[in-house]
């Protein structure tokens, strides 16, 4: 009989090496990032505020009080009243379900977009020039006096159409997604030049693969690491818009609040009732920084340079 073979220190090692997946990889990285993960923390616990507050609180933000109008903080009215005596705190938690719904669809408008842009331009030759300069067209355009513009005209039409609010919904998450899609178009056409040259796609198209099986099975897998990032700091972006075309006064009515809207409202009685601004303005400015703050783990984590260190 022969004899048994040792197995070598590197056999050793493989077998005793656990598997780790790729998104194992990623959120071990994600979470050597203190401030991703602050931000994450702050993102659940706004979340859940603005998604559960109201059944917790259930006062209606709605419900009008003259007697207790421009109230300071107190027991009964924990964030105080604005003018017409509605609750701050009610407002403040109802806002937050809009202002995030506007973020989040506003976001996905712009990525389907960008994503869609970027793959065409970069994969298909002919249709790079037309897009990429579409694209700078797009770019060269002032997007605040734009938004200003669209929503001047076509805010009566859709609130006959669809109702108040979702006419106005509908209208601010459009006009933000179809002018904030550049970016994302630019940064997923690089990735593409980049991986539809690699091996494995040039071995799809040896074996006749179809264009539309190549980009969905090979390319878009490959580009959706930038696209996660984009997508996270696309939604602070889009609630930084609404909320600036809320404080002008072109966002949703006064009825239907939002945190730039009560900011708009606010201005008015700053000398008043300064805390009235305080909170939505504190909601925004904690909400937009840890969405940049997890946008900046997502981006260390999902670099194979960073990972391998």
């Amino acid at each position: 009989m022969a004899a048994s073979v040792p197995p070598t220190s590197a056999e050793i090692t493989i077998k005793e090496t656990p598997y780790r997946s790729h998104w194992a990889d990623v959120w071990t990285q994600f979470r050597k990032h203190r401030g991703a993960l602050f931000g994450m923390v702050i993102m659940v616990i706004i979340s859940v505020a603005v998604l559960f507050g109201p059944i917790v609180y259930d006062v209606d933000p709605g419900a009008l009080d003259h007697r207790v109008g421009n109230q300071a903080p107190s027991r009964a009215h924990p964030f105080g009243t604005d003018n017409l005596g509605r609750d701050m705190l009610a407002q403040t938690l109802a806002g937050g379900r809009i202002s995030l719904a506007v973020g989040m669809t506003a976001m996905l408008i712009s990525m389907t977009v960008g994503v869609t842009v970027g793959i065409l331009a970069g994969y298909f030759p002919a249709l790079d020039g037309i897009l990429m300069r579409l694209t700078d067209l797009f770019l060269a355009l002032p997007v605040l006096p734009l938004l200003l513009v669209i929503t001047m005209l076509f805010r009566d039409l859709l609130r006959a159409a669809f109702g108040p609010e979702t006419g106005i919904f509908l209208l601010i998450v459009t006009v933000i997604g179809l002018t904030s899609w550049m970016q994302t178009a630019r940064i997923v056409r690089g990735e593409v030049l980049k991986v539809k040259e690699q091996e494995f796609v040039l071995a799809a198209k040896s074996i006749g693969a179809r264009p539309r099986r190549i980009i969905w099975r090979h390319i878009f897998p490959n580009v959706l690491s930038p696209v996660i990032v984009a997508a996270a700091l696309g939604v602070a972006a889009a609630i930084i818009t609404e909320s600036a075309l809320s404080f002008l006064g072109l966002g949703f009515p006064s009825d239907f609040p939002t945190w730039g809207r009560l900011l708009f409202d606010a201005k008015d009685f700053m000398m008043l009732t300064p805390t009235r601004a305080i909170w939505p303005g504190m909601a925004i400015s904690l909400t937009v920084l840890s969405v940049n703050f997890i946008g900046d783990g997502l981006r260390d984590a999902l670099d194979p340079r960073l990972r391998g260190r």
